[in-house]
């Protein structure tokens, strides 16, 4: 059995930088270091870093006064910031510069009066935060739900940085005609289209392909809703543990690719185990 990962996978420069962050805030501390919720869609990297002295806090309030707060990768509401600011915390800020650019992108669409489209997840971490800086936004997460909506002259669109190119083309596609005008900001980050391309590619040429990452990762779900329209026998996993021998039976090829929150090691140890 051969067995390939994909030329693009794993743990992407946004999720680095925040690690990197985080653990150096954790070095450096002499108070507690805390992260807002789980630093990134990783429940075996947030347990490394618990380890480390870096717990997840779910509010700015719950932290001690003094304490440090690191921003997840993520991006939180202007809300959040203020409150953790308020209260008295050293914060420290890990959300990933590519979603930095969607924040921009929705307060100038909105600034310049355009009624502004999120695509993405409802619920997300992400797009809560890209929303708190256009509080009038509405999340769409496919053309479908347009139906529903009613849409003034002018409609601004940006995209959560991990959502699949199709859809938001496919969104893009169902507002022309329904405003006067359409202007669409592409914040769908580089590493997250290379990664769905070449992964595409390897399960193409896959009889079984094996996506590593947290189930809470919505970039890595992309990845294993891309690769199972390219491979029938596709698994999504979050460690090596959780493979299953029967599913390679009669396989020759085997692919693997992972989410961008994914550590270098986990993937070597699924590697490991397939080798």
């Amino acid at each position: 059995m051969k067995v390939m990962v994909a030329d693009k996978a794993g743990a992407c420069y946004g999720v680095e930088r925040a690690l990197e962050l985080a653990r150096r805030a954790a070095e450096k501390a002499t108070s507690p270091v805390h992260t807002l919720g789980a630093l990134i869609h990783n429940p075996a990297v947030v347990a490394e870093l618990a380890r480390e002295g870096v717990s997840a806090v779910d509010r700015p309030e719950d932290a001690e006064p003094g304490s440090v707060l690191v921003m997840r990768a993520h991006g939180v509401t202007p809300d959040i910031e203020r409150r953790a600011a308020d209260g008295g915390l050293v914060i420290v800020d890990a959300t990933c510069p590519f979603v930095k650019k969607v924040h921009r992108a929705v307060e100038l669409l909105s600034d310049e009066g355009y009624q502004v489209v999120v695509v993405g997840e409802s619920g997300h971490p992400e797009v809560e935060g890209i929303c708190g800086h256009a509080p009038e936004a509405v999340v769409v997460g496919s053309s479908a739900e347009l139906e529903s909506l009613e849409f003034g002259r002018r409609v601004g669109v940006v995209a959560q940085t991990t959502l699949e190119r199709s859809v938001l083309r496919d969104v893009v596609s169902a507002l022309v005609g329904r405003c006067g005008e359409l202007r669409v900001i592409d914040t769908i980050c580089e590493a997250t289209r290379e990664r769905q391309q070449a992964a595409a590619e390897l399960a193409a040429a896959s009889d079984v392909m094996i996506v590593v990452g947290g189930r809470s990762s919505a970039n890595t779900r992309h990845l294993a809703d891309v690769c199972a329209r390219h491979c029938a026998v596709t698994h999504h996993v979050e460690s090596a543990e959780e493979l299953d021998s029967a599913w390679f039976e009669g396989a020759r090829t085997v692919g693997i690719t992972a989410g961008a929150s994914t550590p270098a090691e986990q993937i070597e140890a699924v590697r490991s185990a397939l080798a």
